[in-house]
């Protein structure tokens, strides 16, 4: 039997920190031997938020970097640039015209810039329904999200159906897949891992960087174990070999958090080292790229020929 399909989109719209790793980027490396995976970089989403273009251009190739160097291995998966893939927006404005706008309007994401007073341009209204199409031209099964991204793939199984009820069925039903495992990563003041929050790790920083960012993560002198260090600490550390140095450090913040800045830089040095043997031989990411989006098109391109005849867009024999 063929391997069912993963497929995750990544926006291009910064450096990952440690909240990520755990949170996202392991969890692709950890299932590309079990499914068959697209990973697309989406750079037409970032769209809507990031207009320098160099900018997006470059974190295009970082995070193909990053990606690569964690071990997400090209033989396996089909990395791609999302705009690689032309026939995604092509789809998206075939499900524009069955979509209406208050439908849209309950999108966490244009209901939260609403409520915040932000003017919202027409790509983050109609993000949702890129996203679907994303995840509907590559025929998903699964789609890797957190909690609180549920909604995304809520979407695209309703365009589906949509579509389906309309045309012919076409579209896949794709499922959500939350890794039960997954870490939800407190940050340096204890609340979830966030750049927004600006309380993350780099995944990537120097040792310098990271001794300093682990040294003013928020304690308290309420209890002997500070319990945002350790919270931190479990994610590089067994529990049995943890609580034994917690256990013998009492009250010593000071060498638990020296302690947690070892392990993190034990453990991200390899990853760094990685990152900077590519990061020199930028021809060969760009390679990655177009091979996985010739790919990536390759199988839309065939899906849209079906789209195309089911909605009478096809009249050339």
């Amino acid at each position: 039997m063929s391997k069912k399909i993963l497929l995750s989109g990544v926006k291009p719209t910064g450096r990952p920190h440690i909240g990520n790793y755990f949170g996202a980027m392991k969890q692709f490396v950890d299932l590309q031997d079990e499914y068959e995976c697209y990973i697309f970089i989406a750079d037409l989403h970032a769209l809507t938020t990031l207009h320098d273009p160099k900018e997006l251009a470059s974190n295009v190739i970082d995070v193909a970097t990053d990606y690569l160097a964690i071990g997400l291995d090209p033989e396996k998966v089909i990395l791609f640039k999302q705009s690689d893939v032309p026939e995604v927006t092509e789809l998206s404005w075939i499900f524009n015209t069955l979509t209406t706008m208050p439908y849209l309007e309950r999108a966490h994401a244009y209901k939260d810039a609403m409520a915040k007073g932000r003017e919202v341009n027409v790509g983050t209204f109609d993000y949702p329904i890129l996203m679907a199409a994303d995840i509907l031209i590559q025929d998903a099964d699964m789609v890797p999200v957190g909690q609180d991204q549920k909604q995304h793939v809520e979407y695209a199984r309703d365009t589906a159906e949509k579509f389906n009820r309309t045309y012919g069925k076409i579209f896949k039903l794709p499922e959500v897949l939350i890794e039960k495992n997954v870490a939800v990563v407190p940050g340096t003041d204890g609340e979830k891992m966030s750049k927004s929050h600006d309380n993350t790790i780099p995944l990537f920083a120097d040792p310098d960087k990271i001794q300093k960012i682990v040294m003013s993560i928020v304690t308290d002198s309420v209890s002997d174990i500070p319990k945002n260090v350790y919270a931190i600490h479990r994610l590089f550390k067994d529990e049995k070999s943890l609580t034994a140095l917690y256990e013998e450090n009492r009250g010593k913040y000071k060498i638990l958090k020296e302690a947690l800045f070892n392990d993190i830089v034990d453990f991200v040095s390899p990853l760094g080292a990685r990152r900077a043997e590519l990061a020199a031989k930028p021809e060969k990411l760009l390679e990655v790229l177009k091979i996985g989006g010739s790919k990536a098109r390759e199988r839309a391109a065939r899906k849209m020929e079906s789209v195309r005849k089911l909605v009478g867009l096809s009249i050339y024999s």
